[in-house]
């Protein structure tokens, strides 16, 4: 891939991880690999949780949307990069570019509430099990979730207005292999700091309410289980809980140093790997912590693939296709 003059150029050039296409093609093999990785994870998930009655709780509830926002999540970059990759362009539209920061941040957006959720569905079901199914109720469950939607959208529009109603000035290259804010920054004409503040004050507000949230939560529930005399209810309650902390911790650590450290003028392979650290291994990863750590899953899993269950499930469509 030959650098060129990007000036009078609509869109934009994806550096990606190296011009040698010896190493694109590496690239696109390793991201095609995860990418049908994460997207088979996480359809296993929705399709076991949707298939298992045992599973209709708000837990595993919200744990669905999870694996939909993480597909839906890495479907708007890895595609994209490795088409870039194989075809060794990384040119990418104005309206190609709109699409994966709104998408890209809205889902980032929705992901963080989602994991806030969820970290207060284990809180009231550990620590006030009394009043989990009335607070926890199908209707609040649903409302949770379209507020879920509803922040992602709005925090997905607000970055992309802001991002892209700044002049560009030079070369339109984006030393990443999508478009990235950070980066995207980097590129406009006056870059006094004023948009990059407004935006990095929204982004790191919102995280670190989330974040609160996520830490008084789990503070309180550890509390409760380290009061717990039984030694098998301390371990499943850390089994279901420890994941979760995992995967919020890595996520936001991740994100939080990419879009809070100071800006380079230099591009660097640090860039590269945060951003492969919060947008490919989470949604890869998520469905292998979640499945492997929960023992339901694991059940329902075992039974969906065994013989009963695959003659309960052609039941099951017979009866939905003759309605």
């Amino acid at each position: 891939m030959i650098k060129a003059n990007w000036t009078s150029v609509s869109g934009f050039l994806l550096m990606g991880f190296s011009d040698d296409p010896k190493f694109q093609i590496i690239h696109a093999v390793l991201f095609l690999g995860i990418y049908l990785l994460a997207l088979s994870g996480n359809l296993l998930i929705i399709s076991i949780i949707t298939l298992d009655h045992h599973l209709h709780s708000p837990m595993y509830y919200f744990l669905k949307y999870l694996s939909f926002l993480d597909l839906c999540f890495i479907s708007v970059t890895v595609p994209q990069s490795i088409t870039n990759s194989l075809t060794n362009n990384g040119y990418i539209s104005l309206g190609q570019c709109i699409f994966q920061v709104f998408f890209f941040i809205a889902l980032a957006s929705s992901e963080v509430a989602i994991l806030t959720v969820m970290s207060y569905d284990r809180y009231v079901a550990i620590c006030q099990p009394l009043h989990y199914e009335v607070i926890m109720n199908p209707s609040a469950c649903r409302r949770a979730v379209v507020a879920v939607w509803v922040a992602g959208g709005i925090s997905g529009l607000l970055h992309t207005a802001i991002n892209f109603s700044m002049p560009l000035c030079g070369d339109r290259v984006i030393h990443q292999f999508f478009c990235d804010i950070p980066q995207m920054l980097k590129l406009s004409c006056s870059y006094n700091f004023i948009s990059e503040i407004a935006i990095a004050a929204f982004t790191t507000s919102t995280a670190f309410v989330c974040l609160i949230s996520i830490v008084f939560s789990y503070t309180c529930i550890f509390s409760t289980v380290l009061k717990i005399p039984s030694a098998e209810g301390r371990s499943k309650v850390f089994s279901t809980c420890l994941p979760h902390m995992f995967v919020v911790t890595f996520f936001l650590s991740a994100a939080g140093f990419e879009f809070l450290r100071p800006p380079s003028d230099f591009p660097s392979t640090m860039d590269l790997l945060f951003s492969i650290f919060y947008t490919v291994i989470p949604p890869t990863l998520n469905p292998i912590i979640y499945s492997l750590r929960n023992e339901a899953m694991k059940t329902a899993l075992r039974k969906v693939l065994s013989k009963e269950g695959f003659a309960q499930r052609t039941i099951y469509l017979k009866a939905i296709f003759k309605l």
